[in-house]
């Protein structure tokens, strides 16, 4: 596993190295709607009972935060790799298929990790949130930032330059991840909206993530941890097999 530790240290270094904009920056970001969500609905609406908005928001505001910036750093990553032309030393190492895919994921997961707990710090300083249980809030953390990391493997091999790959950041990830219940339950929804926001998985990740706060959610905390897992092995499988076959690394 030394090429996998290799490779996984260099992505690390890779997105430390501009920590202001691929860490502070997204922080910073999160803060401000922080600030001027809980400014505006703190008091007027009570999404759990008990709950404050303010504390229904910060989870959704992390896990938004997380996934985002786990696409970000795989994606952008593979997308820059190949604008250079020095994808081809990691197609030439002796690494496996499994070994790449695995380095890009672990530093997709770590930044991701690393965005929300620093959104978190700072949100504790507006409101005290409370703890259900940590294992789920790690679980849901973890396998969510992973299925967004495999998806930027995939969106970056598919994408031939910067602007393909800002498209589909743009129309795809954050349209998704603003629809899904981060600033509002999906009970308040009626009708086809409702619906829609049913096939949206980025609200499985985020329900399930906040259900490790509160204790209770808008989705049965089974079916989050379903469509989770399935998310996750199958873009995992989809990223690995573009990796095995070359497709769109190898021209």
């Amino acid at each position: 596993m030394i090429g996998c530790y290799t490779l996984f240290r260099k992505e690390m270094a890779r997105f430390g190295k501009v920590w202001f904009q691929t860490v502070l920056s997204p922080i910073v970001t999160a803060m401000l709607y922080l600030m001027i969500f809980s400014q505006i609905l703190e008091g007027r609406i009570e999404v759990f009972e008990g709950v404050g908005y303010t504390e229904f928001l910060i989870p959704g505001l992390l896990m938004m935060t997380v996934i985002q910036n786990a696409f970000a750093n795989s994606s952008s990553s593979l997308v820059q790799s190949k604008t250079l032309g020095n994808l081809i030393f990691i197609l030439m190492a002796p690494i496996s298929t499994l070994q790449i895919f695995l380095a890009y994921t672990a530093a997709a997961v770590a930044r991701g990790l690393m965005v929300g707990l620093g959104v978190l710090l700072i949100g504790l300083f507006y409101v005290k949130v409370p703890v259900h249980n940590f294992g789920i809030i790690l679980l849901f953390a973890i396998c969510s930032s992973a299925v967004l990391g495999a998806l930027g493997i995939i969106a970056g091999i598919w994408a031939d330059k910067f602007d393909q790959m800002a498209a589909f950041q743009n129309f795809i990830i954050v349209p998704l991840s603003f629809l899904s219940g981060v600033f509002y339950s999906i009970h308040s929804l009626q009708g086809v909206w409702h619906t829609l926001s049913r096939f949206n998985p980025f609200l499985y990740m985020i329900d399930g993530f906040r259900y490790g706060f509160f204790g209770v959610s808008d989705v049965p905390l089974g079916t989050s941890l379903t469509v989770v897992f399935v998310s996750l092995i199958v873009l995992s499988a989809v990223s690995c097999w573009m990796i095995h076959t070359g497709y769109k690394l190898r021209q």
